[in-house]
């Protein structure tokens, strides 16, 4: 039933891959009410030994991250350890918001596979900040852009800014051309080939020297108290083609068609994934997905995360039935009953 368990229970499988909750960014929320603190503990096998990873929090301490029995000195060397790609109804925040959310999306990926990604990425938005509040304070100062001091300091955060920004851009671009053949197969495979869908990558480095665009727009980034150039202003823009024409996915698209091209990106994450990091597959979490999809969608969708292309998954749903229909061809899969935070078989 809805409400006993079921998405926590995938929530700290993905907090054990991804030092966080996929849903919250406190991690305070992740402690029952009542309680002091929580512990969430996996073990895991692979081809070459057992692996054990915990996590404890405690109100008001900061929260250990642990691969067997050593803390993790920085919590960003975990990631991509254990791969993983969730799916689930809040997907459609990837259509719904701003841009920020699809270049999350593609910062979660590439980060599994590059750690020098990910390092880029944490160096570029600390710096980025730091440049958002001297903006501010000559902002909120009623300072013009005339002392050399002032000016001086814009410049140093911008050439620092500078190589991160080409890494993480390259990257991306490299990304988006291998993603896309991966993403036009799994909607294909979904829709039966029914409707034809883009994934296109926009970026300011695509058209301009961005060390000569700080420099143009250093008086307006001042009025507005934001950098208004660089690789934090990217754009995924998601299209479908509807009558020979393309158009942007949230004007035109059913939600049937939403959902399948959320699934799509999420499956193409994982054999991306798979393709990038052979050593392990990633693991799978489908968090209610079946919701607005016909019968055809979703068969077809089962018979593709069965085949060997995918690794272990876990699927929750709220009917028993339907879930059993789904799961029994497959003689390794096991079914568990969730209520009030507890799991039996």
């Amino acid at each position: 039933m809805n409400g006993q368990g079921k998405t926590n229970l995938l929530d700290a499988i993905y907090l054990l891959s991804f030092t966080k909750s996929a849903f919250t960014a406190t991690d305070s929320q992740n402690i029952t009410h009542g309680e002091e603190m929580s512990l969430v503990q996996g073990e895991y096998e692979d081809d070459a030994q057992p692996l054990a990873i915990s996590c404890g929090l405690k109100r008001g301490v900061k929260k250990t991250f642990r691969r067997g029995p050593k803390d993790y000195k920085r919590l960003i060397d975990h990631i991509g350890l254990i791969p993983l790609v969730m799916v689930c109804p809040q997907d459609n925040q990837l259509i719904e918001e701003g841009s920020d959310e699809r270049r999350r999306f593609m910062d979660v990926v590439i980060s599994q596979q590059d750690k020098t990604y990910l390092e880029h990425l944490t160096r570029y938005n600390a710096i980025l900040k730091q440049r958002n509040a001297l903006l501010r304070q000559l902002s909120n100062n009623d300072s013009s852009l005339s002392s050399n001091s002032d000016s001086g300091l814009l410049e140093v955060f911008e050439l620092q800014m500078l190589e991160p920004a080409q890494y993480i851009y390259q990257a991306r671009t490299r990304f988006i051309e291998t993603f896309v053949p991966f993403f036009q197969e799994m909607y294909a495979a979904i829709s039966g080939g029914k409707e034809q869908v883009k994934l296109q990558y926009i970026s300011q480095l695509q058209t301009r020297n961005l060390e000569e665009a700080f420099r143009n727009t250093r008086s307006r980034d001042l009025i507005l108290g934001w950098t208004s150039q660089g690789i934090h202003k990217d754009e995924l823009e998601m299209l479908i083609t509807d009558n020979g024409e393309t158009y942007p996915l949230k004007r035109v698209a059913s939600q049937g068609q939403q959902k399948t091209f959320l699934l799509a990106m999420k499956l193409a994450q994982a054999v991306y994934l798979t393709s990038n990091s052979p050593q392990a597959d990633p693991i799978l979490l489908l968090d209610d997905i079946f919701d607005k999809l016909d019968s055809e969608r979703v068969e077809r969708i089962v018979r593709l995360v069965q085949s060997d292309r995918f690794g272990q998954i876990f699927i929750t749903d709220t009917d028993r039935q339907h879930l059993t229909s789904i799961v029994q061809p497959d003689a390794s899969a096991k079914i568990f009953y969730v209520e009030n935070g507890q799991i039996t078989q």
